[in-house]
């Protein structure tokens, strides 16, 4: 087999592989958007309760704001940065809103 036949050959199996992927490409966006359509008749709401739902967010959200904790947090060998994605995770796991939290302090553990 001579250089050329190698070259043709070898531009011929990678002409294979990019059309394989680009079939796989369409494949996966045809079945997200199949996915998609299903997700959608389930969790669809109303119109209706859509927008009943967003204007009483907004008047309950002005009267029952919740109030700022303003204690004090103790940062011992840990920066802001890491003690905020810290409560933010307690906050998540425990499922309760960062504003019902009240945090003493962080320490770094060696």
């Amino acid at each position: 087999m001579s250089v050329l036949d190698s070259l043709l050959v070898a531009l011929l199996v990678m002409g294979i592989v990019f059309i394989v992927l680009v079939v796989l490409s369409f494949l996966v966006k045809v079945q997200s958007i199949i996915f998609n359509l299903f997700d959608k008749k389930k969790d669809e709401p109303s119109s209706k309760a859509l927008t009943q739902n967003s204007s009483d967010c907004k008047s309950n959200y002005v009267q029952n704001a919740p109030e700022v904790s303003t204690g004090q947090l103790d940062l011992i060998g840990v920066d802001e940065r890491t003690a905020a994605m810290i409560m933010a995770i307690v906050s998540d796991e425990l499922k309760v809103s960062l504003s019902e939290l009240q945090f003493q302090s962080i320490k770094l553990l060696d």
